[in-house]
């Protein structure tokens, strides 16, 4: 029923928890493949996906480029795309289970954690809530869970070096945008680093320029 595409670049070791968290949608038969789509990888991480069973597309680096390959090789009606650092929470299998019975026809994403303790943290968890409820705008690392079909009606991922999440869900409209019932966790080492108000703004300026038309290959080089 379901391919879950995952674009690797050395993803460390949170990829191994990235992976145990889809177990439980392998073993009820939701999940019928892993399709890992890999940019280069020098650490462990083809390993990782080797022993977790998964298929290994190799090909360009490039996240765009790598979701449409893994779309590409997916063989189930329904794709789910997942950053390599984000964790799906216990529950999410019975969560898409239910989108795809009751909106067969609309894409879904998950409710956005950090794996940050902090007060920034939270009150950046609840700006992408209102982001993706109200203006239709979740991010990639949210998860986008997406019939086949409609997947293709809309073009799927554009070739673009920064911006694909957007580009896509931005045709898909936010009506075909539905919230599913489960959160996932993503990485927040970069918001540590850079700080939560600097990353922040940075993403909201690139944000407002590629809203302005600004080309996604001139925004790539300002972001990390």
């Amino acid at each position: 029923m379901l391919s879950v595409v995952i674009p690797t670049l050395n993803a460390g070791p949170r990829f191994g928890t990235v992976l145990a968290a889809l177990v439980p949608g392998a073993v009820t038969g939701l999940v019928k493949e892993v399709v890992v789509v890999d940019g280069g990888s020098t650490d462990r991480t083809l390993e990782l996906a080797g022993e977790a069973g998964c298929r290994i597309v190799r090909t360009e680096r490039g996240r765009a480029r790598q979701l449409r390959a893994g779309a590409e090789a997916a063989r189930a009606e329904w794709l789910l795309f997942l950053h390599a650092d984000t964790v799906l929470e216990e529950g999410w299998a019975r969560a898409v289970e239910r989108h795809m019975a009751e909106q067969p026809g609309a894409a879904g994403w998950f409710r956005l954690r950090f794996d940050d303790a902090s007060a920034f943290a939270r009150v950046w968890e609840a700006g992408a809530g209102f982001r993706s409820a109200v203006i239709g705008l979740p991010y990639g690392d949210q998860g986008l869970l997406i019939p086949r079909v409609l997947y293709h009606a809309v073009g799927g991922y554009p070739d673009v070096p920064l911006m694909e999440d957007v580009e896509l869900v931005s045709r898909l409209g936010r009506s075909r945008l539905i919230r599913l019932g489960a959160a996932a966790t993503t990485d927040a080492s970069k918001y540590r680093r850079d700080g939560w108000m600097a990353r922040s703004f940075r993403n909201l300026m690139l944000i407002t320029a590629w809203g302005m038309g600004v080309k996604p290959h001139r925004l790539a080089s300002l972001y990390d």
